[in-house]
């Protein structure tokens, strides 16, 4: 197993206001050649976890490290020198050509007055070349699908040469065919490159085929973590999600098929919901 990237230990936060902590004594180590997958229903307290991953959200308890240092004592260009990010949301807030998009990785690593080097355009091409973009580059990025914008994400993410990817929801609104290329590209990404990756999804299914690591985020505490066959349960899953699952293997990883609230799993049992 590769050496940690981002470490919590035993981390809370309470938004102001909140009658409880949206997270509650959560730890985890993220190593590199290793990806993740923070799953669990709405509220839960992923997407805050990944804010304090990132720094953006201060831990009222705990602590969170990246690459063995607190994070508060990160600068924020030299924390995206370390960890790049694909956020949720994201509309352009001007013109661009993809080529562009994924230049703005760089500026973490250039000066304010030195304009780009060698090593900038040569990471940019490598990180357009690893994400399948190249043939986009002159393109205007709002000529370009769903799927294809969010590879150029990524790929923007890549240029800035981070040793951990953190990636929130990344298929949300993407059909069946470009979730699965988003979830191949970043288990490739994260397994060739010796990355640390985390990805925060709704898509257990995709999730247990892709990562090698699932959390299971529940109120604010991570109730299952560990390799998928030992995570995707129906004990595990019922509890969480409140309802009723039948899990079935899939070339020797679990798959969960719900079922209706009055409908019986294959021993004959109906579940209360």
């Amino acid at each position: 197993m590769g050496e940690i990237v981002v470490e919590l230990a035993d981390v809370r936060y309470r938004y102001p206001g909140a009658g409880s902590d949206s997270v509650a004594g959560v730890s985890l180590q993220i190593r590199k050649g290793e990806l993740v997958g923070i799953v669990g229903p709405n509220g839960s307290g992923k997407t805050t976890l990944m804010r304090l991953l990132l720094g953006t959200l201060r831990a009222a308890g705990g602590t969170v490290s990246v690459a063995g240092k607190p994070i508060d004592q990160w600068g924020r260009r030299d924390l995206a020198r370390i960890i790049g990010v694909v956020a949720q949301r994201e509309e352009p807030a001007f013109p661009l050509t993809v080529d562009q998009a994924v230049f703005l990785g760089r500026y973490p690593h250039m000066t304010a007055l030195g304009g780009p080097k060698r090593a900038d355009h040569e990471a940019v091409a490598r990180a357009l070349d690893r994400c399948d973009v190249t043939q986009f580059r002159d393109r205007w990025i709002n000529t370009l699908s769903g799927g294809e914008w969010q590879r150029v994400r990524v790929a923007r993410a890549l240029a800035q040469a981070p040793e951990a990817l953190i990636l929130d929801e990344p298929t949300a609104n993407l059909d069946i065919r470009h979730e699965m290329e988003v979830f191949e590209l970043v288990s490739h990404l994260v397994h060739r490159d010796r990355m640390a990756g985390v990805i925060i999804t709704h898509h257990v299914n995709l999730a247990a085929r892709f990562v090698d690591r699932i959390v299971v985020m529940n109120h604010g505490v991570a109730e299952a973590s560990g390799p998928p066959n030992q995570v995707v349960t129906r004990e595990v899953l019922e509890r969480v999600f409140r309802w009723p699952v039948e899990i079935r293997p899939w070339r020797g990883v679990p798959q969960f098929v719900p079922l209706t609230s009055d409908e019986p799993d294959d021993e004959g049992r109906k579940h209360e919901t």
